[in-house]
């Protein structure tokens, strides 16, 4: 891994390269990860530590998270994926990966960074959207190889954990994605354009979220054959049932609405998934698992409206306290 320098979060933040090698998906080159962290201060106490991943069309740029988990004495690292934010190249076709085992490799070099700064210290990850997809199911590999330590706990930010639309579409989906993507696997899907959550979010709309455009467009980046089929490939492994290993707290709205404005019903539900599936599919990640609707939560909880950010926050102080240890400080 790469020596740690400026992160464009700016001053408290610093970002260092993982490189990977040559592409396994053929795009040319070499891939890259970014692992970020926030600088831990002279004056704070490190009792444990955190790694966080994010979703599709996303980066970490969530600084609130990050000092929220530092002032409970968790060291916060946030991973920029292969060909996602930070680390995508200008010839690579964003987010794309023809399997979500491919993560590990950076995964595994950012725990490792982790233990060697801070030795001893357990580890949360968090996810969000298809980062909480993503982590359980290297947990669950993780776990099948007597590889638990140091994580001790998950926390899951409205993961993705199966495709929206109606039921009777979803087989046939998935099957159309598992012939064409042997052979078209970049071939983007031809779906709606929308910019409500962006919209919802971001300064130039009516958010208060000021965010790298480039590194997460207001409609997302276009979604291709081959990826897709990773995720739903994913999701039956999931819906299979995995063994995490550790406790499990899954975050997420009450409601979704799929509006195709932005209205105030928008502002308080989840734009981009179907929040009844992660409710449905929750119990199969094994062990404790505690799932937490926050009532009004948009689709990233810790960026919804005041009231249900700080509730979203609230759940997740409640499940640190009781799954880290006792000498870990109060918000």
């Amino acid at each position: 891994m790469g020596d740690w320098r400026p992160d464009i979060l700016g001053e408290g933040f610093e970002q260092a390269r993982i490189d990977l090698g040559q592409d396994p998906d053929g795009e040319g080159g070499d891939v890259h990860a970014v692992l970020v962290r926030r600088v831990v201060r002279p004056e704070e106490t490190v009792v444990g530590a955190v790694l966080f991943v994010h979703g599709f069309s996303d980066y970490f740029f969530q600084t609130d998270l990050a000092h929220h988990c530092a002032a409970r004495g968790l060291a916060f690292h946030a991973l920029d994926l292969r060909k996602c934010g930070r680390a995508r190249e200008p010839h690579q076709t964003a987010h794309y990966a023809s399997d979500l085992a491919l993560y590990d490799t950076e995964l595994e070099t950012a725990l490792a960074t982790i233990a060697a700064d801070h030795p001893g210290a357990p580890v949360v990850v968090m996810g969000h959207s298809t980062g909480g997809l993503v982590l359980p199911l290297w947990l669950d590999r993780r776990r099948r190889e007597d590889r638990v330590a140091p994580v001790v706990g998950q926390v899951l930010n409205s993961p993705w954990f199966d495709l929206q639309g109606k039921p009777v579409m979803r087989g046939p989906v998935t099957q159309a994605l598992r012939a064409v993507s042997r052979v078209q696997p970049l071939r983007r899907l031809d779906l709606p354009v929308t910019t409500v959550y962006g919209d919802a979010l971001h300064v130039s709309g009516r958010g208060e979220w000021d965010y790298d455009l480039a590194l997460r467009p207001l409609a997302g980046f276009p979604i291709t054959v081959g990826w897709l089929n990773a995720v739903r490939r994913g999701h039956a492994t999931l819906h299979r049932g995995l063994d995490v290993g550790v406790p499990s707290l899954v975050l997420r709205s009450d409601r979704t609405s799929f509006s195709r404005r932005v209205t105030d019903v928008t502002d308080r539900s989840d734009n981009i998934l179907d929040v009844r599936q992660i409710a449905r599919w929750a119990g199969c990640l094994g062990g404790e698992t505690h799932v937490v609707p926050v009532a009004g939560a948009r689709h990233d909880v810790f960026l919804s409206l005041a009231e249900p950010r700080a509730a979203a926050y609230a759940a997740l102080d409640r499940w640190l306290d009781a799954h880290l240890p006792a000498d870990v400080p109060t918000s």
